[in-house]
């Protein structure tokens, strides 16, 4: 973004900055490189400015004071091992910090109930990897904003460990099971979007985005994932009490 004065043009301060952290520890999704690449370009293209790690050391009260929110793409395993990084984080987020996850966020910190509880549910399992059809139920959150009410799509599809709802979550999108095959742990009532605010700070994850292909559709990049962005960061409406509708 450029800011014109006179004959002269220079690059505008960043409106947020925001921080990407993609360590795995377990499973390593290969789309992670393009995740990173994705919100990258929303920044360039939205006037926010990006910083992307693996290196958990970065997790520091004074570091982390820097950015609006967190983007975990597809963390797996424990990334954050060392209690100093897991307590920052913490902190970040009591003091009003932003997390938004990105699929297999939801497969990490198993032994960590304070980010379980953050992220909304765990991973247990999923099918194989096929369409779906999606349903929009959270109309008016700037995630769902120009997203059709239902959105066919390719990806992996997680079942989790319990249902985000039973957290306190609103939930955004929901997979119609009977689109698909969700193998023999199938859910029912089955939350693949969702946001809460939680322990003083603003949370939101999207099940999606296990493929390569995902971040170069603009549906899911320039609506879905912004909207979470910005969501998370607070720069724009967060409805997510449970009972909100608009």
């Amino acid at each position: 973004m450029l800011v014109l004065t006179g004959n002269a043009a220079h690059a505008a301060a960043p409106a947020y900055r925001v921080l990407v952290f993609s360590k795995t520890t377990g499973f390593r999704h290969d789309s992670i490189p393009d995740g990173v690449a994705a919100v990258q370009k929303l920044g360039q293209e939205h006037g926010f400015a990006v910083d992307a790690t693996e290196d958990a050391t970065q997790f520091t009260d004074q570091n982390l004071a820097n950015y609006q929110t967190v983007v975990f793409i597809s963390t797996t395993g424990d990334p954050l091992d060392q209690p100093a990084e897991k307590e920052a984080f913490q902190r970040y987020i009591e003091h009003g910090g932003g997390f938004a996850g990105v699929h297999a966020a939801a497969d990490s910190g198993y032994t960590w109930p304070w980010y379980g509880n953050l992220v909304g549910a765990y991973f247990k399992d999923h099918p194989a990897q096929q369409n779906a059809t999606v349903d929009l139920v959270g109309q008016g959150a700037p995630s769902s904003r120009d997203l059709p009410r239902q959105w066919t799509r390719f990806d992996e599809w997680y079942n989790y460990r319990t249902n985000p709802r039973t957290a306190g979550v609103r939930v955004l999108q929901t997979l119609d099971e009977h689109s698909y095959d969700p193998g023999p742990d199938a859910m029912g009532d089955h939350p693949i979007t969702w946001c809460h605010r939680y322990d003083g700070g603003r949370a939101w994850y999207t099940g999606m985005g296990h493929t390569k292909e995902s971040y170069a559709d603009p549906l899911f990049t320039e609506h879905l994932l912004l909207g979470g962005i910005e969501m998370s960061a607070g720069v724009t409406r967060f409805p997510c009490d449970p009972g909100e509708t608009d």
